[in-house]
């Protein structure tokens, strides 16, 4: 039985500078839950752009977007998917350095009115995911690199998404904690159902994912995992 589409683009085109720079060329995309999908490529390439597209951080200049049920191009449908359906993860982690971990986890709860009950029950169980659970009441400016990247995928998670988007998440880690990192984001796809699409330059982790999507020259192919 084939699982859900949750992420999909059909022929979507995306330039700048009034079309005189093009970053996709009518790209082609399906995901389904569980599936761990790299889109691999050099700096540059239209990754980043994809995903923005997909999480409705932008829109396409033409084709068609499909993100767990919603055309995410209406502002009424990317404030729906941002609140409910779809976790960021970026290579900079994007966290308020000032407040603690447990407080930067707070912020996507109350977006969504989330009691203070079931906040504090949710923050536990994804700081326990990520073993993050000793440092719930350190400022992220007192954090390793790892350490704010697990944050980052626990404030992610905080309102159960169907899709994590991943942007170069291990850019800016050393191996072994990129390692650790990637192995975190491959354990939600296949144990909890997510889809996730990780946007990577690094060859060793597009590897490691069950499909490849190579992005270049704002076109997208599939290559053997």
């Amino acid at each position: 039985m084939s699982k859900p589409v949750l992420a999909s683009a059909h022929r979507v085109s995306k330039s700048y500078d009034s079309g005189r720079i093009a970053v996709l060329r009518e790209v082609s995309l399906s995901v389904q839950a569980g599936e761990l999908v790299a889109l691999w490529g050099a700096s540059g390439s239209g990754k980043s752009t994809l995903l923005h597209l997909l999480g409705g951080l932008d829109t396409p200049d033409s084709g068609e977007l499909r993100v767990c049920g919603l055309d995410p191009t209406p502002e009424t449908n990317r404030l729906a998917l941002r609140r409910h359906s779809i976790g960021f993860v970026f290579q900079l982690h994007n966290l308020i350095p000032d407040l603690t971990v447990e407080e930067n986890l707070r912020v996507p709860a109350l977006a969504i009115g989330r009691g203070l009950t079931e906040t504090r029950a949710r923050i536990a169980t994804v700081v326990e995911e990520v073993g993050m659970a000793p440092r719930l009441k350190h400022r992220i400016q007192d954090l390793s690199g790892g350490e704010r990247q697990r944050t980052a995928i626990c404030r992610a998670l905080m309102n159960s998404p169907q899709l994590l988007l991943a942007d170069e998440p291990t850019g800016a880690l050393d191996e072994l904690t990129g390692t650790a990192v990637f192995a975190l984001l491959k354990r939600l796809a296949e144990r909890d159902g997510l889809a996730v699409i990780l946007a990577t330059h690094e060859r060793r982790f597009a590897e490691a994912c069950h499909r490849i999507i190579r992005v270049r020259d704002g076109r997208l192919d599939e290559i053997a995992a």
